[in-house]
């Protein structure tokens, strides 16, 4: 689940990635545009209950895709996106837009 706070200006975003402790993994990483894809740049935080969190400040007036990397092996989308992309690889990515 994504949540979104806009600035007073609307020119940035706080989003808030969430994950739901159903995924059954042990660590969580946000990859995607807005960090190079990289698998260190956003680990997610695990919570009492078992789900994941990070929160990315983003510029508006755009569309990022992103995915979540599970255990540093399993690529996983966000169901509840608000769109999805075709990728290189075959698949789909998840888009935020901001």
């Amino acid at each position: 689940m994504v949540k979104k706070h806009y600035s007073k200006t609307g020119r940035s975003c706080r989003v808030t990635f969430d994950l739901p402790a159903d995924v059954n993994a042990m660590k969580v990483s946000l990859c995607g545009e807005f960090n190079g894809w990289s698998p260190t740049a956003h680990a997610m935080k695990p919570r009492k209950d078992g789900r994941f969190s990070t929160t990315v400040s983003l510029e508006a007036g755009r569309a990022y895709r992103f995915k979540y990397l599970l255990d540093g092996s399993r690529w996983e989308n966000d169901w509840a996106a608000d769109d999805y992309a075709p990728n290189d690889f075959g698949t789909e990515d998840s888009l935020v837009k901001i």
